[in-house]
């Protein structure tokens, strides 16, 4: 190996996913319990099914619909 690489002339990765940002966020264990469910369903991770779900909100620009019981 080189003690030294080049590195002045490299082009950024085109085939890389989109940059993620880590957070900390507190959900109800049922809504973590239903995506888990989902997860062993769909062999899909269950952070990833999270994810997936909010960027379809974003995308679609899903308006946040509530009542109050």
């Amino acid at each position: 190996m080189r003690e030294e690489y080049d590195f002045s002339n490299a082009r950024k990765n085109p085939y890389i996913q989109k940059e993620k940002k880590q957070i900390t966020i507190n959900l109800n264990t049922e809504v973590v319990d239903y995506f888990k469910q989902q997860s062993e369903n769909s062999g899909i991770p269950y952070q990833t099914l999270i994810n997936m779900y909010l960027t379809d909100c974003v995308v679609n620009e899903r308006k946040l619909q509530m009542e109050w019981k």
